[in-house]
């Protein structure tokens, strides 16, 4: 059965970790719904893109709109299986919108998974004791306050994640995959890959009143 998830974004957050979680959850059958404070569903939010070219720090270009699928009044932590907190630069203001800090302070105290990626963990930062004694991957620039959170961070690979126990943290986007994979496990998602039919290997045509009934080409 799919799980809820509740993604928390503000203005400029980080596309790719938007969208590409989003889409993927959907592929495989689960549901997120996407809230922002002081927003509802239908509204749109610009969304950045933080890349890494070379500078001492990383740069931001503008990302596609987001147009939300859930009012952010309407989100309760019961009805959900997960949150999610998308990195960018949206976690930097939306963590103290009190809605937000009571959100996630019920996930926590209901013990379900919370999932941060990048900047995300600033959101985290903000509830007391959410991050004490825990494990937590992010952007690099993210450590100073994670340790003042008490939290301890890992410095992962860009493209690695991090699970302490239903917590899971990356660095950033590049970390994407390996983040999604960590998710997954922790919500008892399993795919399982089986084999790839061929006209070899596909069914035999059934026949109907003497004619053969094509079967969809095989992938």
């Amino acid at each position: 059965m799919g799980k809820k998830i509740l993604m928390l974004v503000g203005e400029f957050s980080e596309e790719y970790e938007i969208f590409v979680f989003e889409q993927c959850m959907h592929a495989v059958g689960h549901t997120v719904h996407v809230v922002c404070p002081g927003k509802k569903a239908g509204d749109v939010i610009k969304t950045s893109l933080h890349d890494f070219e070379g500078d001492q720090t990383y740069t931001e270009k503008a990302g596609h709109n987001y147009a939300l699928n859930k009012n952010f009044k309407d989100a309760k932590a019961a009805d959900y299986d997960a949150v999610y907190c998308a990195g960018g630069r949206g976690p930097e203001y939306i963590r103290i919108d009190k809605g937000v800090q009571k959100l996630v302070r019920e996930f926590h105290e209901q013990g379900k998974p919370i999932f941060t990626i990048c900047h995300g963990v600033q959101i985290l930062m903000a509830v007391d004791g959410v991050l004490k004694g825990k494990r937590v991957a992010a952007l690099e620039y993210c450590e100073p306050e994670v340790r003042l959170a008490g939290g301890i961070y890992v410095d992962v690979p860009p493209t690695g994640a991090h699970a302490d126990g239903i917590l899971v943290s990356a660095k950033g986007w590049p970390g994407l995959a390996a983040f999604m994979r960590e998710c997954l496990r922790v919500l008892g998602t399993e795919i399982v890959h089986g084999a790839t039919l061929t006209a070899a290997t596909a069914p035999p045509t059934p026949v109907r009143n003497g004619k053969k009934k094509a079967h969809a080409e095989a992938a």
